[in-house]
């Protein structure tokens, strides 16, 4: 299935699902992993614990806030694809970024466990029928959102910060 395939477009999930082309969920799952592949480790590691601004997260704490995200979502698609309509809660982001650690690993280990996630949440969304992908369960902010919705939410996600770090982070290498 693909992108447009998600219907109605959830609120606020949608500015990170329309930021993905028009592509079968395993295909554009398989264009993020290329992407996370293309990552320069060096100029990363230049950038170092550099931010933008005061308050803005390392580059170490937003790969860490693209897995946990990236858990969090595969979970709730997981449960909506077996069917359970129980309400799941929202979480908090910044306690995660509070609490993980992040600045104490390296980039490289980082990016690894970033891309193994991904590969596992490929292995997911690989098992679900059009049935499943098709299967909505509510969210904390009121709405609605459909499993195949929650795929392209992660690829989303993922595109969103990989922007930011190249428009905000890197030009932080040279300095």
């Amino acid at each position: 299935m693909k992108r447009s395939d998600i219907r109605p477009l959830p609120a606020f999930f949608d500015r990170y699902i329309l930021l993905v082309d028009d592509l079968e969920i395993d295909e554009a799952f398989a264009q993020s992993v290329d992407e996370l592949g293309k990552l320069d480790i060096d100029l990363l590691g230049k950038v170092g614990s550099k931010t933008y601004a005061p308050g803005k997260w390392t580059l170490h704490d937003i790969f860490q806030h693209i897995i946990d995200t990236e858990r969090v979502h595969s979970y709730r698609a997981l449960r909506f694809a077996r069917n359970d309509q129980t309400l799941l809660p929202g979480f908090d982001q910044d306690l995660f970024a509070q609490h993980t650690q992040a600045g104490r690993r390296t980039l490289q280990s980082l990016l690894h466990e970033c891309k193994t996630v991904r590969q596992s949440t490929m292995a997911l969304f690989r098992s679900f029928d059009e049935d499943m992908l098709q299967r909505k369960g509510a969210t904390s902010m009121g709405g609605e959102i459909s499993v195949l919705g929650f795929g392209f939410t992660i690829i989303g996600h993922q595109l969103h910060h990989l922007r930011i770090i190249r428009e905000k982070y890197l030009p932080l290498a040279a300095g």
